[in-house]
């Protein structure tokens, strides 16, 4: 069991606030009630799950699918920010290094709208609703910023300057949102190394992140094309299972069977239901098999440390990570609805 540091901290209280909480999300078989109903009658539904609020707010400007989608996005904040409101002392510092990748990734989000040139005014009705009001420093980087450089400048000082302090002057995208992702996980694993936020478990649940994030990066970068000295570039560092030596072999790879085969032999690669996986996945076209079986194994291994330590960041983390997967299948569930997707083929692409 992971140790509980006493002092400020309201490990009890928080934790069964946390458990509470991921009681409540929508289970898989209310899900897929969801999947027989209209995008307009899941809007109704999902409100008795707490997005009537976001829903009520956006309900005068938006509708259909943009309605939910930003009424699930800005459901997501604020249910961080409350969770990061109930934690105290050291169990907040441990929490907070997780839930910084949302911010993060609306640093990407405003940067993808700066490369694409969308204007403000759209950017702050949909893509970053101004109505939200986590989202005002990023609104204000779209409208000072009219190259990728210029957004680089404008966070100097920050930690996600810092993250882009070692860009050339370039206009690609992809090499930002590396950046950004590479020094998110190098801070964060340093942070769970030492000081104050050391915590070994915490660290191995990271470390896990970065083996899985490399897995889809090297399946994915082998289904565009790119060549094995690009697919090694896109590797993030400190993985758990998957060593250096066996990201360059994988880089190697020329076939997605020959890739899993290399993996496969890293010590700790569970490569349970893979070869299933990568059957739908070529199928279907399309990764999301793939993404959902390591979805699955983070989740039960928060599940995991969760049981196994019921006074912890633990019961906080799983909620987060559980209501994520909740937004994202909704998320996909209204898009599928909307596009005229099958029952069939939408089940299929949802975490279940």
């Amino acid at each position: 069991m992971a140790t509980v540091t006493t002092g400020q901290s309201n490990w009890a209280n928080a934790s069964a606030r946390g458990k509470a909480r991921k009681a409540g999300l929508i289970d898989s078989t209310r899900l897929r009630q969801l999947l027989q109903q209209s995008p307009d009658s899941i809007a109704s539904s999902i409100a008795e799950f707490g997005y009537q609020a976001e829903l009520n707010r956006y309900a005068d400007k938006l509708s259909g699918v943009d309605l939910v989608e930003t009424a699930l996005n800005h459901n997501m904040d604020r249910d961080l920010a409350q969770v990061l409101g109930f934690c105290q002392g050291q169990l907040k510092n441990l929490v907070s290094i997780y839930v910084e990748r949302f911010t993060y990734q609306k640093v990407k989000t405003a940067l993808r709208a700066i490369r694409s040139g969308v204007s403000l005014e759209e950017v702050a009705s949909q893509v970053l609703p101004e109505q939200n009001e986590m989202n005002a420093p990023w609104l204000e980087l779209v409208s000072t910023c009219d190259t990728l450089q210029d957004a680089a400048s404008a966070l100097e000082g920050t930690q996600f300057g810092r993250a882009l302090s070692e860009l050339d002057a370039s206009d690609d995208l992809m090499a930002y949102e590396d950046a950004l992702d590479r020094h998110y996980y190098a801070s964060s694993t340093k942070k769970l190394r030492e000081g104050t936020t050391r915590h070994p478990m915490l660290l191995r649940y990271f470390r896990t992140e970065i083996d899985h994030r490399n897995v889809i990066n090297l399946f994915r970068a082998l289904r565009q094309g790119m060549s094995a000295e690009q697919r090694n570039e896109l590797m993030l560092n400190g993985g758990k299972s998957i060593t250096s030596t066996f990201l360059r072999q994988a880089a190697e790879a020329d076939s997605e069977e020959a890739l899993l085969e290399i993996l496969r032999r890293a010590p700790g690669f569970d490569d349970t239901g893979f070869d299933e996986a990568l059957i739908a996945s070529k199928e279907k076209g399309t990764l999301d098999p793939i993404v959902n079986i390591l979805s699955s194994q983070r989740l039960n291994l928060l599940s995991r440390m969760n049981m196994l330590n019921p006074l912890s960041a633990f019961p906080l983390i799983y909620y987060i990570e559980s209501k994520v997967l909740e937004v994202q299948n909704l998320r996909l569930l209204v898009r599928g609805k909307a596009a005229g997707l099958s029952d069939e083929i939408i089940e299929a692409h949802l975490g279940l």
